[in-house]
């Protein structure tokens, strides 16, 4: 019979619940040994642990609460580890979990396959306990200085995607889901053409796509996110707000320009006030003096057409 969550020592119940602020730890694995020492070593590091035996209890851990770190044993009896890390990663509210695969398999393609699977590292059995504490905390808190980003840009109503180093679509906020749900929705198979347009943005630094109400849906390469990943900012736009002629009547101070120029790398006010040795506040004062030329209201239109500003 599969031991329950209350056979491994320290290990949440079903019933219970962590403590506000408590990171909460998911540890998949065949092997009840195992089980019983990273739970007894997580709890003493202040974890709340969560356990499963199997890909199906792992799943039903993740409906009761989604932890903030999973280590996963590789080969498992029924689904193994890389196919339970394939279907959390395609599941958007578990996707940004951060999973460190542990296996007893060194060689390079089982590595590669953990990776490929969306783990972001690997531990190899026997297992290094400290080593597995250091690996687990640094990604945990990389996963949760990214979420809080993410939130950031989900709150402020960004159209932002992220591809990982495959093309794939690795993250999108909802204001980018819905605009590109919008602009394809007519398509035979939306979801590959709105990747293939992204992948073309990414290499070539901006796309535009024609929209049905005479807008244009903007898609600019931001450049790298993190490890193999790319941003894309996407904007609406009228067509003659982004074109030549109309910038040229834009008159930029060369300071203004400059300013623009850090906005649309990503960079904050506080950011480019200490890349050009001025206060946060006279670069909100260069941005106001921006937008109003341009036209817009916001960082993200005034990002959407600065490409071709500063290129005439």
């Amino acid at each position: 019979m599969t031991p329950s969550i209350e056979d491994a020592p320290s290990a949440v119940s079903h019933a219970a619940a962590p403590a506000p602020g408590q990171r909460v730890i998911l540890v998949v694995d065949d092997a009840l040994d195992t089980l019983r020492m990273l739970c007894d070593a997580l709890a003493a590091e202040g974890y709340a642990v969560l356990a499963a035996r199997d890909a199906e209890e792992a799943l039903q851990r993740f409906d009761m609460v989604v932890p903030d770190g999973v280590l996963l044993d590789a080969v498992m009896p029924g689904i193994d580890g890389f196919a339970l890390c394939r279907q959390l990663k395609a599941t958007p509210p578990w996707s940004h979990v951060p999973i460190v695969f542990m296996t007893g398999l060194s060689d390079t393609a089982q590595i590669l396959h953990g990776f490929a699977s969306g783990g972001v590292d690997y531990v190899v059995k026997p297992l290094r306990i400290p080593e597995v504490l250091a690996r687990l905390a640094t990604h945990v808190r990389n996963a949760q200085a990214t979420r809080l980003a993410r939130e950031a840009v989900d709150v402020a109503g960004l159209g932002v995607v992220v591809l990982d180093g495959q093309g794939r679509v690795a993250w999108r906020s909802p204001q980018a889901t819905r605009w590109l749900e919008d602009a394809f929705a007519q398509a035979e198979a939306p979801a590959e053409l709105a990747a293939a347009w992204l992948v073309q943005a990414q290499r070539e630094g901006e796309q535009t796509l024609a929209l049905a109400d005479g807008r244009q849906l903007l898609a600019r390469h931001m450049g790298a996110s993190g490890l193999a990943e790319s941003m894309l900012l996407l904007s609406h736009a009228r067509p003659e707000a982004a074109s030549p002629r109309h910038l040229q009547q834009v008159a930029l101070t060369p300071r203004e320009t400059e300013v623009l120029s850090w906005l649309t790398k990503g960079k904050t006010n506080r950011d480019i006030a200490d890349i050009l040795g001025m206060s946060p506040r006279t670069v909100n004062k260069h941005l106001e003096h921006i937008f109003e030329k341009l036209g817009v209201e916001t960082r993200t239109a005034a990002a959407a057409i600065a490409g071709q500003l500063l290129q005439g």
